[in-house]
């Protein structure tokens, strides 16, 4: 079983900069997918960003070139940088894993941490 839990959200003006971590309790497998989304009040849960065991890494257009999405397996976490902070990223900040065991998939998800930008 794997539990993650995540921090480093917290208040922070328009411009500025978190960085958020996702720390398992469980040993994160090379070949599991890691990923951060994100829910903002009154909308679906988004994805944000994804990163490979070979460190492929996506993002949602609205956080390109303003988020970085990076792991480490030997510390089993991920982190999510992000810088220029604008009011419309405030949400709360899921960690997510995806493992693929022979033909099953499992997903495992964080509790979430706030993140709110004011204007």
């Amino acid at each position: 079983q794997v539990q993650l839990v995540e921090s480093g959200g917290g208040l922070v003006q328009a411009g500025g900069s978190l960085r958020l971590s996702c720390a398992s309790s469980g040993i994160i497998f090379s070949t599991d997918v890691m990923g951060w989304y994100r829910q903002a009040p009154g909308k679906q849960r988004e994805l944000v960003a994804t990163i490979t065991s070979g460190g492929s890494t996506t993002y949602t257009d609205s956080v390109k070139g303003r988020f970085t999405i990076s792991r480490d397996n030997a510390k089993n976490t991920a982190s999510l940088q992000m810088v220029s902070l604008k009011p419309e990223d405030t949400a709360v900040y899921y960690c997510k894993i995806v493992r693929r065991v022979v033909s099953t998939t499992y997903a495992y998800w964080g509790q979430g941490t706030q993140v709110t930008v004011s204007s």
